[in-house]
């Protein structure tokens, strides 16, 4: 059966991702350093993970398996859950490839050196609605795919 881990530390699309897991009956899992509060749905998991810079991470990768599913906007965890077999979607809707997460890391790298050396200033754009809703569009169709490739075998 196909899981669900949400890279749940700043992900704006906790709620979105877990209503399309419950549409689907599937179990997600949140996995977060802090304040995530407990669900009394089955299908709904907390992992508390210890305070470090990839202990959220670090669980995911060990945690899933190949054919689940990620949200994150974390590249280089993206790449990480892609060399497992694991599908990866950002908070946007982007989906992550093994075809373009060499640019994605390549462009992650360029811009935190731009930000060192003062040429950029870092900020990210604004989450917008039209966001929000290019990523319950591509999850959907995302978890429908992998259910397909599951009962496949």
């Amino acid at each position: 059966m196909v899981a669900i881990f949400i890279d749940a530390d700043a992900c704006p699309v906790k709620d979105e991702a877990q209503k399309v897991a419950e549409r689907h009956g599937l179990v997600i899992t949140f996995v977060a350093n802090f304040g995530l509060r407990p669900s009394r749905d089955p299908l709904v998991r907390t992992i508390m993970v210890p305070q470090g810079a990839d202990a959220a991470d670090d669980w995911i990768v060990t945690n899933s398996e190949s054919g689940d599913i990620i949200v994150t906007a974390d590249i280089p965890l993206a790449s990480r859950a892609l060399a497992k077999g694991v599908a990866a979607i950002g908070p946007t809707g982007k989906l992550f490839t093994p075809d373009t997460i060499g640019m994605a890391l390549a462009m992650r790298d360029l811009n935190q050196h731009l930000r060192e050396t003062g040429e950029s200033r870092g900020f990210n754009a604004s989450f917008t609605a039209r966001d929000r809703s290019n990523f319950l569009q591509q999850f959907d169709a995302l978890v429908q795919r992998a259910k397909r490739d599951a009962a496949r075998g």
